[in-house]
Formats: C-alpha cells, sequence, structure tokens
C-alpha cells in the first residue's frame, strides 16, 4: 500500500490517498514494458527515408575508360556505388516500421507502467485542474507551486478531454496533457514527471479493480 499526497493549485497538501498497487499490477515485467515502449517508438517512425541507387543517379552511363591497357583499376560509370556522387549500394526505401503487440499485453504494459511510476515516487496527485477559460499563466504557476516547472518533460493526465485545459498547456513547453483513457505506457515512462488529477487517477484504480492484475497477467501470457 502506497500513501500519495494531495496537492491543491498553491502546492498546498490537501490530503492523501492510499493506492494498492499489487491491483494494478502484481509485479513489473522490465522486458514487457521494453517491448511496448520500441512497438510505439516503431509506430511513430514516418519510415519515408529513401537514398539513390546507381540506377536512378543522373549521368552518363559510358565507361570511364577501356578495360584495359591504363594501368588503373578496372572501373564502369561515374554512378557506380563506390564513387563520389555515385549511387548508394544499399539503397534506403521508404518502409512501414510499425507492427502491434496483442491488446492485452499492451493494457497490461500500461498497468505495470502506472504501478512502476506509483512505487518510484515519481507521480504527483492534484485535487483538480479545471479553468473557466484557457490561461497558460495559471497552468505555469500551478506547475512552478507543485515544483515541476523546472521539468524537460511531464505529462498530466486527466479524467476526460477538457479544451481549456488543454489551450491552458499547449504552449508550456515539454509538457503533455492526455485523458487517463488514452494513456499508454510509453507515455508514462517518457516524461519525468507525471501529474494526475484525483479524479482521474481514482478512475484508473477503479478501472484495476474491475479486473484483477492476475487475470490480466494469465490473459497476457496465453
Amino acid at each position: 500500500m502506497v500513501t500519495l499526497p494531495i496537492f491543491d493549485k498553491t502546492g498546498s497538501e490537501v490530503g492523501n490517498l492510499e493506492v494498492d498497487t499489487q491491483q494494478i499490477a502484481s509485479r513489473v515485467n522490465k522486458q514487457l514494458l521494453h517491448d511496448a515502449v520500441v512497438m510505439y517508438q516503431a509506430n511513430l517512425r514516418q519510415g519515408s527515408a529513401k537514398t539513390k541507387s546507381r540506377a536512378e543517379v543522373a549521368g552518363t552511363r559510358q565507361k570511364m575508360y577501356r578495360q584495359k591497357g591504363t594501368g588503373n583499376a578496372r572501373a564502369g560509370h561515374r554512378s557506380s556505388g563506390i564513387r563520389r556522387s555515385g549511387g548508394h549500394i544499399f539503397a534506403k526505401r521508404p518502409r512501414d516500421f510499425s507492427y502491434r503487440l496483442n491488446k492485452k499485453s499492451l493494457r497490461l504494459a500500461t498497468r505495470m507502467a502506472f504501478a512502476s511510476r506509483i512505487n518510484d515516487d515519481e507521480i504527483t496527485v492534484i485535487d483538480a485542474l479545471a479553468f473557466e477559460s484557457p490561461k497558460t499563466r495559471d497552468m505555469a504557476a500551478i506547475l512552478k507551486a507543485l515544483q515541476l516547472d523546472g521539468m524537460k518533460a511531464v505529462l498530466v493526465a486527466i479524467e476526460d478531454y477538457d479544451v481549456n485545459v488543454y489551450k491552458s498547456l499547449r504552449n508550456i513547453e515539454g509538457v503533455t496533457v492526455l485523458p487517463i483513457s488514452q494513456v499508454n505506457a510509453l507515455e508514462l515512462l517518457k516524461p519525468r514527471r507525471v501529474l494526475v488529477t484525483k479524479a482521474a487517477l481514482e478512475s484508473f484504480i477503479e478501472k484495476c479493480k474491475s479486473e484483477p492484475a492476475k487475470a490480466v497477467e494469465e490473459a497476457a501470457a496465453e
């Protein structure tokens, strides 16, 4: 059982929340987390890299000099891959790097990543996060009060999509905001710190309780 302090917008502690990480994930499998992160990163690749082969390089196809009698090594045309400005011998071609692990494994990886963040004390809980209108200055003040302003990357997880929260955060460098339902293993492990609202955390825990960790692990292992 882990006790998480709950802060308000001014950085003052207003309560605490007890979380049983065993209900989220009974263990943390580093290999599964690695596989999930690599998959998400591979799916982000454009795969548009392309270089020219010797057949695609513009230039004459005439042999540079006769085969014998010059004292030089044998040479073909100038677009040969061993010559400067020639084509690439193993030219790159556009390709699709994406692939998918099964859904049960990815769901388990997300739970393991969340449990790992909680166990390592890398999560900050705020009682509520809402604005009447988009205010980047107010959001920056909240991050500063919670001592999150100097970090290179921060994930803000909220219960549901809120346009005012999103617009208040979008101009702050290194800060990402997502509804808790769209958070995955990569989004949880990539930032230095995770800021989550109390409602979003309770929603995630309730969802985990409805599907016991052991059952999820057994399903992913099938």
